[in-house]
């Protein structure tokens, strides 16, 4: 099989939080640099208080520009009342990838143990766009990179990988 080229993604990068500011946002300073050395384009970058409106009303506002493929939000999965990150992706998702967050449990056992339980990571598409909500720790976005999101973002994956299928996921709204 002949070897496939990069095909660079536009990801938008979304911290939630009632605490972080631009300069001291070391969760999306990290998912930034990732994006950055893997070889995509930073889309858009911002920080939404922990609020769930705000959230959705980010991402769907995000999920409209057809200038941004996936959207990363970092912080709001945990389980305090604050924590309303994953209820606005859900309210968000036509589809939820429920092995992401399968992935990023097994991951996070490994590196944290049984506190694993304690994150909601998740995924899901609506509108074409992939959208992934991670804890808000600089730790969890590097196993979340790095051990997911790099490889299913690179078209050079095998088997298979996220970016071979976006031209399909709206496929449904083609006519026939």
């Amino acid at each position: 099989m002949a070897e496939r080229d990069f095909v660079p993604v536009r990801i938008a990068v979304l911290t939630v939080s009632d605490t972080r500011t631009p300069a001291d946002d070391r969760s999306g300073d990290t998912l930034v640099a990732r994006i950055a050395a893997a070889g995509h384009t930073l889309a858009a970058r911002d920080i939404v208080q922990d609020d769930r409106d705000a959230i959705v009303a980010r991402l769907r506002e995000w999920i409209a520009e057809d200038d941004i493929d996936v959207i990363i939000s970092t912080g709001g999965t945990g389980l305090t009342g604050r924590d309303v990150t994953v209820e606005a992706h859900r309210e968000v998702y036509e589809k939820q990838i429920d092995a992401f967050a399968t992935l990023f449990t097994m991951i996070s056992v490994r590196k944290i143990g049984t506190s694993a339980v304690q994150s909601r990571a998740c995924g899901g598409v609506a509108q074409g766009t992939y959208l992934f909500a991670l804890p808000g720790s600089p730790g969890a976005c590097k196993d979340g990179w790095d051990e997911i999101l790099v490889h299913q973002l690179d078209y050079r994956h095998m088997p298979c990988n996220f970016v071979e299928i976006m031209p399909r996921l709206q496929e449904h709204l083609r006519r026939k």
